[in-house]
């Protein structure tokens, strides 16, 4: 896996507009995150979307597959990052629409994973420790 510096240069100038986005070297590539949440996949110079039901479909349309990357054991499919289509490359509009609705789905799966692990914020958890004991005196 890997990702090229310019790739990654790139994408962050053309996805700036969105706001929040950031990338982070992983695993000799790279991960495409907005507001910490990781929605692309960079690996081989390929870029890969996060993807759902709602999206699917569109990448089935340019002829796209999921990730897949090679092990010992051999190939692995990832089915929730798949193939963004060549044509973004060349068309800002386009790959930012198309990295927006990635980024929308992690978030609602980021979301759904919260929910199901119960994590919630609890009133208390914004307090300092100080304000605690005193609240309870």
């Amino acid at each position: 896996m890997s990702a090229d510096a310019a790739l990654i240069e790139h994408l962050m100038d053309v996805l700036r507009p969105l706001g929040g986005v950031a990338p982070r070297r992983m695993f000799g590539g790279a991960g495409i995150f907005r507001d910490g949440v990781m929605f692309a996949i960079i690996s081989d110079e390929v870029l890969h979307l996060k993807a759902d039901a709602t999206t699917i479909p569109a990448f089935e349309a340019e002829g796209r597959g999921p990730f897949t990357y090679g092990t010992k054991n051999g190939d692995r499919v990832l089915t929730s990052y798949w193939r963004a289509p060549e044509f973004l490359m060349d068309d800002d509009e386009a790959m930012r629409e198309w990295c927006s609705r990635a980024a929308e789905v992690a978030a609602r799966t980021a979301a759904k994973s919260a929910t199901k692990r119960g994590v919630t914020r609890s009133p208390a958890a914004g307090r300092s420790r100080r304000s605690r004991a005193r609240q309870s005196d």
